[in-house]
């Protein structure tokens, strides 16, 4: 029995949740951020740029996914999924002198809470989100949209690959 005004060593149970290994990648994360993906500069296209042009900017640049932004404002709307727009042009479902806001994913902005990540993200928290898991719960990601902390600049995109990559050349 302790005494009256000693300390325990017991964490509260959010906190030792939090300190639980979450997949076999944890261990090699050891404090890495976002930021040490390196992840590329966003590459962005407007909804009225051809599909075919942003086909092209992608493939020049090796990238999976183009966020998508407001002309006027260069506020985020969405992205546009590489591979999911290959399919769509293959299904004849878009041409590729269409515009892009026809093969767009929007992002859902009424009652859907925003996670925010950040360059100073920790990859246990951004591989959560990859998972669909976390305070918002939205279901297993392909990527994330990293931005500043107030969100009003767009600073790249990293992909569940990069993160694989990261864990692949970071040793054990």
């Amino acid at each position: 029995m302790a005494a009256a005004g000693t300390a325990t060593a017991t964490a509260p149970p959010d906190i030792a949740s939090q300190n639980q290994v979450k997949s076999p990648w944890a261990n090699r994360y050891r404090g890495a951020t976002v930021e040490d993906l390196d992840p590329p500069t966003a590459l962005s296209c407007k909804p009225t740029d051809s599909i075919s042009h942003a086909l092209m900017s992608a493939y020049e640049r090796d990238y999976t996914h183009l966020t998508v932004v407001s002309k006027d404002t260069r506020a985020l709307l969405g992205y546009l999924s590489i591979p999911r727009l290959r399919e769509l042009l293959q299904a004849g479902s878009v041409h590729e002198d269409d515009p892009v806001e026809k093969a767009m994913m929007r992002f859902r902005r009424k009652g859907k809470t925003y996670h925010v990540i950040t360059m100073d993200t920790p990859l246990e928290e951004l591989e959560d989100f990859f998972n669909g898991g976390g305070v918002h719960e939205s279901g297993p990601q392909d990527f994330a949209v990293v931005t500043d902390e107030s969100r009003k600049f767009v600073l790249g995109v990293a992909t569940r690959s990069d993160l694989e990559e990261f864990v692949k050349r970071r040793p054990a």
